[in-house]
């Protein structure tokens, strides 16, 4: 494995990678060499799988999905005003 040295970061740079590290939590080093490997190598982060809501799906009856439905409609509504 080569060691390499970054030159030329500014201020704003440097303070950005080391922000991106700390919300990461992990170093500058490991920030920059995951966005790198990232970036160039493609290898993209498997995505999650979210599955721990899996035994709920289809159990509601017909009218627990209706009620459901009732109870929520007034979220679908846009009131313009909001948007002007």
């Amino acid at each position: 494995m080569s060691t390499m040295t970054l030159r030329g970061c500014d201020e704003e740079l440097t303070r950005a990678l080391k922000e991106a590290s700390v919300r990461k939590g992990v170093s500058v080093n490991r920030f920059v060499l995951d966005t790198l490997r990232d970036c160039l190598l493609g290898r993209d982060k498997k995505k999650r799988r979210y599955d721990d809501l899996d035994h709920l799906a289809g159990t509601w009856s017909v009218a627990e999905a209706d009620a459901f439905d009732k109870a929520t409609e007034d979220f679908e509504k846009i009131d313009p005003e909001d948007w002007a």
